[in-house]
């Protein structure tokens, strides 16, 4: 009866360990703290990519028209539109509940750094974007919308 109670009990304690050990999903929509759009995280082939699904202000208020990608390096891509612009791309899962080695583009500099994701809940993550180094950029706090 012991040997069965023990096995039970353990049984039980290493369901749980592995249920706290699965990978949560970045994919849904989230905003910034910022709170001037909102983004989908998705699959795009084996990888992550996000992109731009709302803008709390989708026109530009001096042409009224809808906002492009006007500070690109690229002056092919200045009139592109910043809704359904893919920014970030090419994000693979690390460890950790960590998404890493993407890029991110900021619409609104025309630059583009080294990106990662972690998951700090099932609603909350951290993306970070940097030069070199991750240990020196710039995070964000991402909350899930849906």
């Amino acid at each position: 009866m012991k040997k069965t109670l023990l096995f039970v009990f353990a049984l039980v304690l290493g369901l749980t360990s592995m249920a706290s050990a699965q990978t949560m999903s970045p994919l849904g929509i989230w905003t910034n703290s910022e709170k001037k759009a909102t983004f989908e995280i998705y699959k795009c082939g084996n990888k992550l990519c996000g992109k731009i699904v709302s803008l709390t202000v989708p026109n530009d208020p001096a042409t009224g028209k809808p906002k492009t990608d006007t500070q690109n390096p690229n002056a092919t891509l200045r009139s592109r539109p910043r809704l359904g612009m893919v920014f970030m791309q090419g994000f693979e899962y690390d460890e950790d509940n960590k998404w890493d080695d993407g890029k991110i583009y900021d619409p609104e500099s025309g630059k583009s750094y080294s990106c990662y994701m972690k998951m700090e809940n099932a609603n909350t993550m951290e993306v970070k974007g940097y030069i070199g180094f991750s240990l020196i950029g710039k995070s964000q706090t991402w909350t899930r919308v849906k």
